[in-house]
């Protein structure tokens, strides 16, 4: 007899070891989304298609789609109309081109990712899933092994506090114990980071994200995204009061000395 689901603690359902999640595909689940970008060219390589799923237990205080983090929001489309709407767009995405999965947080969704991204390696495109990191459940393990060919992770902070602050939630390693699992696969992944004045730019963090992963084989770049205000009036627009009114937007100066102390640690730095 097979045992019920438990939930972990950040309130998710863990399948118990052994389930077989490739039954899944067979079914014929729908994906909830938040919205579309058709030529995405910064959210993985090349040009790409961006699917921004609806939906994420974290509410960053930076966060630019602030409008993306209700569960219930978004549009439901069946697998295969997704599908449809990447292969128009395939004779675009050239040799580096492809599909990214982001939201929200994408991976909330995981079950029904399994069969998309199948049908997407099927069809010879290349599967980027852009994370928080904090699932870590049978179904986002068969996503992983089998149908991600690039995982971006964003590394919200170093420190369990600075975590909470950012997030609201706790961390608990989640988002570090998803990188092990990753690096361990030997499948390609990208790190990005967002620089705030005050907040997560000061050397020590900056040395410490180095430190932390410097020994890892499969991280290509990192990927510095410095902060801007460009979400604020979503904030407005859903009745919210923003989070950080006082942070202010990087120096020129502050992006190259980052730049400067992460080159240290990682093959290639870029700031997006």
């Amino acid at each position: 007899m097979t045992a019920a689901p438990e939930k972990n603690d950040i309130g998710f359902f863990q399948v118990p070891h052994g389930t077989k999640t490739n039954m899944t595909l067979k079914e014929t689940p729908t994906l909830r989304v938040h919205s579309i970008e058709s030529f995405g060219t910064h959210d993985g390589p090349g040009i790409r298609t961006v699917i921004f799923l609806q939906g994420c237990k974290l509410k960053c205080v930076y966060c630019h789609n602030p409008d993306s983090i209700a569960i219930e929001g978004g549009t439901e489309y069946k697998i295969d109309e997704l599908v449809e709407k990447v292969l128009k767009m395939k004779p675009y995405f050239g040799k580096n081109g492809g599909v990214t999965v982001s939201g929200g947080e994408p991976l909330l969704q995981a079950k029904a990712l399994l069969p998309f991204f199948k049908k997407l390696k099927e069809e010879g495109i290349h599967t980027n899933l852009d994370t928080n990191g904090r699932i870590l459940n049978n179904f986002t393990k068969e996503l992983l092994d089998k149908y991600a060919d690039l995982v971006m992770l964003d590394i919200k902070h170093m420190t369990e506090e600075g975590y909470q602050s950012i997030t609201g939630m706790r961390n608990k390693n989640t988002t570090f114990n998803f990188a092990k699992y990753r690096d361990s696969s030997g499948k390609k992944m990208w790190l990005r980071y967002v620089l705030i004045p005050g907040m997560t730019d000061s050397p020590e963090l900056l040395h410490a994200l180095g430190n932390y992963f410097k020994t890892y084989k499969t991280i290509e770049r990192l990927e510095l995204q410095p902060y801007h205000k460009l979400g604020v009036h979503k904030w407005k627009a859903l009745g919210w009061e923003y989070p950080i009114p006082d942070a202010r937007e990087n120096t020129d100066k502050e992006i190259r000395n980052a730049v400067g102390i992460l080159q240290n640690y990682f093959k290639k730095v870029t700031v997006n």
